[in-house]
């Protein structure tokens, strides 16, 4: 338990730490006198949380429905909920994945099909940037997704430019893990099982050849669970992922509505696929202090003004990731009493 405060600690230390550098750097009294709390901005914050608590929702509804019976509507949230808190203690190219099959399995699902439900969602969640991506860079012009700061004169050409190539490169990875996913759980589940055995088998791998034939196994049982699921069962799993993601994104939208209601709502939610494919890398647990950071400067020309654009992005991380930290902590105890019957 103590490991685990730590590490709960260490992502509030990081983001305030980097926060306190940005205030020190962008912030001046006026920019707080500019932000207007009336009634339409603490009615944009209510619909923030009501968005935050429809991620929730999307993610248990897909738990529940993949659960299939076995996983009650109060166990799915319990499972959302530890996931999203594994999400904010653990560098974010770990993600919550990394645990639900535990969490899972503790609420009463064989570690097999425990396995089987988490590759499931890994491969929706991955699916989800792989088809939408591209319809949010045809809707919306490269210029605007990526160089408007910079006309502005308030981004840093070379952080723009970065962040262009950080996302293109991570989303054909995305692509390329999706594609190998879909093979071993509905294209050529066999084949790929046997690929994956016969690399596993690679001097060069040899280290984390068991690790490989274990994630083989895992995905030939995740193909043979779903092989006979109805094309209806797999429309409700990915409406229900994409209730999730849209609810995050728009958590943002309400912000900017009630505090900076000329921007483009388009280009905000079209920029929050951005941010989230870029901090699918990030070092820190949960994005931590780079979350910040990349929202203040990649949102700063919608806002024109950095001070509020900092302000805005701490309300966003409350909603987002720090609530999630204090949900998670008190939940925590319970994975490590006796099972709940």
């Amino acid at each position: 338990m103590k490991k685990t405060l730590l590490r709960t600690i260490a992502p509030i230390v990081i983001g305030l730490g980097v926060c306190a550098w940005l205030f020190s750097r962008d912030f001046s009294p006026e920019s707080w006198r500019e932000l207007h709390f009336d009634c339409r901005a603490w009615v944009a914050i209510g619909l923030a949380l009501l968005f935050a608590a429809g991620r929730d929702f999307g993610l248990a509804w897909r738990f529940h429905t993949l659960g299939a019976g076995d996983l009650n509507w109060k166990r799915s949230f319990r499972v959302d909920l530890m996931c999203a808190f594994t999400s904010a203690v653990t560098p974010s190219v770990v993600g919550g994945s990394a645990l639900a099959i535990f969490y899972l399995n503790r609420e009463g699902i064989a570690v097999g099909r425990a396995t089987s439900l988490t590759l499931s969602t890994l491969f929706l969640d991955e699916l989800f940037f792989v088809v939408f991506c591209p319809i949010i860079v045809l809707l919306l012009p490269t210029a605007e997704l990526f160089d408007a700061a910079s006309g502005a004169g308030l981004g840093d050409v070379r952080f723009l430019t970065g962040v262009k190539a950080v996302f293109w490169t991570v989303y054909a990875g995305i692509c390329i893990w999706t594609a190998v996913l879909y093979m071993a759980i509905l294209g050529r589940p066999e084949a790929t099982s046997r690929v994956l055995e016969r690399v596993s088998h690679w001097r060069i791998i040899r280290k984390w050849g068991h690790s490989l034939r274990t994630t083989a196994a895992n995905m030939h049982a995740t193909s043979q669970w779903v092989k006979n699921r109805p094309l209806r069962w797999w429309a409700r799993i990915f409406g229900a992922t994409v209730l999730s993601w849209f609810s995050r994104y728009f958590v943002v939208n309400a912000l900017f509505w009630g505090f900076v209601p000329d921007a483009s709502g388009l280009l905000v939610f079209g920029r929050q696929f951005v941010v989230w494919v870029v901090l699918m890398i990030s070092p820190t647990p949960g994005g931590s202090g780079i979350s910040e950071w990349l929202f203040t400067n990649y949102y700063g020309d919608l806002i024109g003004n950095l001070g509020i654009a900092l302000i805005l992005a701490m309300l966003w991380r409350i909603l987002s990731y720090y609530i999630y930290l204090g949900a998670g902590a008190c939940l925590l105890p319970g994975y490590f009493k006796k099972d709940e019957k």
